[in-house]
């Protein structure tokens, strides 16, 4: 649990909602780390960028990518 509360639902802007949609369709539901961020715009821009261009990049091969984060989630415990 973040010591920082995520957004609440109903405070949520447009962009975050959209993102916050997205996320819900891929993972099933939307990470902490993303609701946290949500309150700063910039950040959030930022780090929703990040994640699309790690996403969009082809210069790893995705079963690679998909390893290498799986492995990262078991060393820092985190359950995505």
């Amino acid at each position: 649990m973040a010591r920082i509360q995520g957004v609440p639902p109903g405070k949520q802007g447009l962009l975050a909602r959209t993102i916050f949609g997205m996320a819900r369709k891929r993972l099933g539901q939307v990470p902490e780390p993303m609701t946290v961020t949500a309150h700063h715009a910039k950040l959030f821009k930022g780090y929703v960028a990040m994640e699309f261009a790690l996403d969009k990049s082809r210069l790893v091969d995705a079963r690679l990518k998909l390893l290498a984060e799986i492995k990262v989630s078991t060393l820092i415990g985190c359950p995505f």
